[in-house]
C-alpha cells in the first residue's frame, strides 16, 4: 500500500486506542458506572454521561452491518480499488468503520463475520482492518 495515506493523528481521547492498534490489541472503553461498551473514544459516556471509562480489549470479532465498494478514488488511494469499507458491529456491541482486507468484493456481505487484522499501511503506521472469517 501507498505510504502517502494519510495517518491517524491521536489526540488525548484516541490516544490509548492508537497505542493498542500499535500492539496489535484492539482497544475499545466500556463505562465503568452503567457497563456499557463505547467507541470511538470519548472522555464521557454518551449512555449516561458518567467520565468512569476504562480501556479493556475487544474479542475482535464482530460481523459486517454494512458496506461499500469503492470503484473510484483519489489522489493515494486510486491505485487500491476496488476496495471495501465496512461498518463492523463487534461482538461487544459497538460499531466502527474499516477496510476489509484479504477477500474479493463480490465476496463481502451483510452479516458475514469477520476478526480484526493489524495491516501495516506505511512505516511506523499499522491499521485495523477486518478479514471474512470461514462459517
Amino acid at each position: 500500500m501507498s505510504s502517502q495515506i494519510p495517518v491517524p493523528v491521536p489526540d488525548g481521547d484516541s490516544k490509548p486506542f492508537w497505542d493498542g492498534v500499535h500492539q496489535h490489541k484492539l482497544l475499545i472503553q466500556r463505562c465503568e458506572a452503567c457497563q456499557k461498551f463505547i467507541f470511538y473514544p470519548r472522555s464521557l459516556c454518551p449512555h449516561c454521561m458518567s467520565p468512569q471509562l476504562a480501556w479493556v480489549q475487544a474479542s475482535g470479532k464482530g460481523t459486517i452491518y454494512s458496506y461499500t465498494v469503492v470503484h473510484q478514488a483519489y489522489g493515494p488511494f486510486a491505485e487500491q480499488v476496488p476496495f471495501v469499507v465496512a461498518l463492523i458491529e463487534l461482538k461487544e456491541g459497538v460499531r466502527l468503520m474499516s477496510r476489509i482486507t484479504d477477500a474479493p468484493p463480490e465476496a463481502v456481505r451483510v452479516d458475514a463475520p469477520v476478526q480484526v487484522a493489524f495491516v501495516q499501511v506505511a512505516d511506523g503506521v499499522t491499521l485495523p482492518y477486518f478479514r471474512l472469517i470461514e462459517q
